[in-house]
């Protein structure tokens, strides 16, 4: 088993996000996490936030400790600072689930 989640995001500005998912690379990695899926969203037909939506993807972990850890880690709290916060207005939580490896 593993532990997914799928995420949508109004990006604000996309050059600075690119740049934080490079910096959380090595970091993520340490945690074993991976992008399973990723879109670039042109229009949203439903949904169940008032929040834009521009970007979908979905994150895995080996498990949920692994996860909260990954989401607590000091190194990946300062990229997040530095990167996420300036170029994402919203973040939505869609989904989060156990999934069975495949």
């Amino acid at each position: 088993m593993s532990f997914e989640m799928l995420l949508a995001l109004d990006v604000a500005n996309d050059e600075i996000y690119a740049q934080y998912r490079r910096e959380i690379a090595p970091i993520l990695s340490r945690y074993h996490g991976s992008f399973g899926y990723d879109f670039k969203v042109s229009e949203v037909l439903i949904s169940q936030v008032s929040a834009s939506i521009n970007r979908v993807f979905s994150i895995r972990f080996p498990s949920e400790d692994m996860k909260n850890q990954f989401f607590h880690d000091k190194e990946y709290l300062t990229v997040k600072q530095h990167y996420f916060t300036p170029s994402v207005r919203a973040t939505t939580l869609i989904a989060s689930y156990e999934k069975p490896d495949n």
